[in-house]
């Protein structure tokens, strides 16, 4: 699999922490670090088939049709890419204008991740989002318009302004679309956002767990009822359409990550690039990358798979934890899992599978936490 991260946004909103810039300043020089460094690191991976390309960011709908193309063809000089693989933009509405949508048309993309968050103007004001109420219905209409029906959109909930009523309305206009994925976050609180000075300053009411509990609640009903499989705690697909490259990652899978921020996991160890737009470009430049690296030991290989495979509707696989990481691994999982069993948080399926009950789902993280080995 391949991540890009592309680190820039037109304007940062209030509750987002991940690497980026306002600034288009260095977006060129950054588009050939970006190709150069698929060069520089092709060898991480030793799986040279990819099933996946997945545009992260920032806002990877600021790029052009043809900055992607060239981006693509990068990977496929240095590795295999699947003849059906998965290849994501997330985008920005703002950004899918006709013009936009039609010259990605012809590029292979072939899966749009639409952040749409909400369908309401004050609320997308208070989130700080680029685009407003309008442009998030058009463009879901316009991609499909182009006949592009590989789409999966976003919504947030638990924040203070969204009554249950309104959360109840976005889920029904997003569901009105009949697209195939939908992806769903509460709303939390990073410390250096200005969503949590916000809160420290008395501007806006702080989350509420319990309005976060029911609103994830009413979001798995609600699509259930639609014919979604709730795969993974914040994804729903319906038809089997599960995200590819999410679902590896989930699954242990390795990926090679590039641009700033960027993360990569070959199975053993896991690596970081530098959250800095210039000195990135600096250090792939000279052909020195600046990236941190981490060796992961079987106690943290055994927790990330705990942490991963427990979000998901399969499960943590006992038989893949006696592969790779001993019988004395199950007997933790079997020992430690009891109280949570007792609680119907967690159940055991044809004993083999050990995955998350509806009630454990609210507390999916505080399980998977109990169920590491501390060394």
């Amino acid at each position: 699999m391949i991540y890009f991260h592309i680190p820039f946004c037109k304007q940062a909103c209030h509750y987002c922490d991940f690497h980026f810039s306002t600034s288009l300043k260095y977006k060129g020089e950054l588009i050939l670090a970006l190709q150069k460094e698929i060069a520089l690191r092709a060898d991480y991976l030793t799986d040279k088939t990819i099933p996946s390309i997945y545009f992260g960011g920032g806002t990877p709908s600021l790029l052009t049709a043809d900055d992607i193309q060239y981006l693509i063809a990068e990977v496929a000089r240095h590795f295999q890419i699947a003849n059906d693989a998965e290849i994501t933009l997330e985008a920005n509405p703002e950004d899918l204008d006709k013009a936009k949508v039609d010259a990605l048309r012809h590029t292979p993309i072939n899966r749009f991740s639409i952040g749409i968050q909400s369908f309401y103007e004050e609320d997308l004001r208070w989130m700080n989002r680029a685009h407003n109420a309008s442009e998030a219905e058009a463009s879901i209409k316009r991609v499909q318009d182009a006949g592009l029906e590989n789409i999966t959109a976003d919504l947030i909930y638990g924040y203070p302004l969204l009554t249950n009523a309104k959360w109840t309305s976005n889920m029904r206009r997003l569901l009105d679309f009949d697209i195939p994925h939908i992806s769903s976050y509460a709303m939390t609180i990073e410390e250096k956002t200005a969503l949590a000075h916000f809160i420290r300053q008395g501007k806006t009411a702080p989350i509420q767990e319990s309005q976060s509990a029911e609103q994830m609640n009413m979001l798995i009903d609600t699509l259930a009822g639609h014919g979604f499989e709730h795969y993974e705690i914040s994804n729903f697909a319906r038809n089997g359409q599960y995200a590819k490259h999410n679902t590896s990652y989930w699954q242990g899978r390795h990926y090679l990550g590039i641009g700033p921020s960027a993360h990569s996991f070959n199975g053993r160890s896991r690596s970081w690039n530098i959250a800095n737009n210039a000195r990135y470009i600096e250090g792939i430049t000279t052909e020195s990358p600046v990236y941190e690296t981490e060796q992961l030991s079987d106690d943290d290989r055994f927790n990330e798979y705990v942490m991963t495979s427990l979000r998901t509707m399969w499960g943590i696989d006992l038989e893949k934890v006696k592969v790779d990481f001993g019988s004395d691994a199950v007997q933790h999982l079997r020992t430690h899992g009891t109280l949570f069993v007792e609680q119907q948080d967690v159940e055991w399926v044809q004993e083999r599978f050990f995955r998350l009950t509806s009630k454990g789902k609210l507390i999916a993280d505080f399980i998977a936490s109990e169920l590491f080995i501390i060394p």
